[in-house]
């Protein structure tokens, strides 16, 4: 873990010394340093970053605390993605109006109970420009909002917390990553402004497309369930049961895939053991899927990534057609 955590920070910061200090000034070679910036954000989010704030990088709690809050340094917030992914997705997988993963705020439709509009007609098609700006969603003003509806829905007084100072703390992380992101370039570097902020636009979609491409195999692909509570808003399954029948594994025999996503082509083992370090899960696999035949469980897997994304785009053509009205 720790030789990874070296990889992915040198990823993302060698490329941004070498161009800040003047290393590097030959355009083309900075625009290429951006995509390798950007798989370096998509890198340590995946593998280190996903790890630590859930508990499982290190039995040191200051540790996971610590790089836990590398979030911050690539554009996110830590409290939000605890609340959004820790504690909303892994609680409500596949759920709509909890899963807050399969709500794209209308722009996409993930879930068979989402609302329907007709621009999802052709959402296979700009999804994946879409994907690519999801990090450009935590920079500018996703996480501002989060805060606002998690204030409203309780999150922050359930952890104890306040909003103005947590919300202090959103301003001067951002303040912070948009100083040594854009102000100091546009400062030191010999290129013109728009240069940097194409720079920038590269490192993030690069990123963003990498993280999504991760994440919608995982759970928005076929033969995968997005079951309703019942009318007293109780569920079917427990807890347990319910993340076989929302969650696929994908490259399950890919080793450089498992190492850089940081194991969550195993999501099926990530969402039973979220605590336990990603670098088991392909050995807890054989013993979960066991486990899931001999309790006649799904146990659902692509063998390929390309197939998983197949999939995946088959469901985008499913949920883009208009619902059939029952009579």
């Amino acid at each position: 873990m720790w030789f990874k955590t070296v990889i992915m920070f040198s990823l993302y910061f060698v490329p941004y010394f070498l161009m800040v200090t003047g290393v590097v000034t030959y355009v083309p070679l900075m625009l290429a340093f951006a995509i390798i910036m950007g798989i370096g954000v998509a890198g340590i989010g995946l593998a280190v970053m996903h790890d630590a704030n859930h508990g499982s990088y290190s039995r040191s709690s200051r540790v996971n605390k610590i790089l836990g809050y590398s979030i911050n340094l690539i554009g996110g917030h830590y409290f939000n993605w605890q609340v959004q992914h820790n504690t909303l997705h892994h609680t409500f997988t596949n759920i709509d109006g909890h899963d807050e993963d399969i709500d794209s705020r209308g722009f996409m439709r993930f879930s068979p109970h989402a609302p329907y509009k007709k621009m999802h007609r052709l959402q296979f098609i700009y999804a994946w420009f879409l994907y690519g700006l999801m990090t450009f969603s935590w920079v500018i003003k996703k996480d501002f909002k989060q805060l606002i509806r998690y204030e409203k829905k309780g999150f922050l007084a359930m952890r104890k917390k306040k909003f103005r100072p947590e919300l202090f703390k959103l301003i001067a992380w951002k303040l912070f990553y948009y100083t040594y992101m854009l102000v100091i370039p546009m400062l030191v570097l010999h290129v013109s402004w728009w240069q940097i902020l194409i720079g920038f636009a590269i490192i993030h979609y690069t990123g963003g497309l990498i993280l999504a491409l991760v994440f919608q195999p995982a759970h928005v692909v076929e033969h995968l369930d997005f079951p309703l509570p019942d009318n007293s808003g109780n569920m079917e399954n427990d807890w347990a049961v319910h993340q076989l029948y929302t969650t696929s594994n994908f490259a399950p025999k890919s080793f450089l895939l498992t190492w850089y996503v940081g194991g969550l082509n195993f999501q099926v083992e990530h969402h039973l053991f979220p605590t336990i370090c990603h670098i088991h899960y392909r050995k807890i696999s054989a013993i979960v899927k066991q486990t899931a035949e001999e309790f006649n469980y799904p146990y659902h897997s692509y063998p390929t990534f390309v197939q998983a994304i197949a999939s995946h785009t088959r469901m985008l053509i499913k949920f883009g057609k208009k619902p059939r009205v029952a009579v």
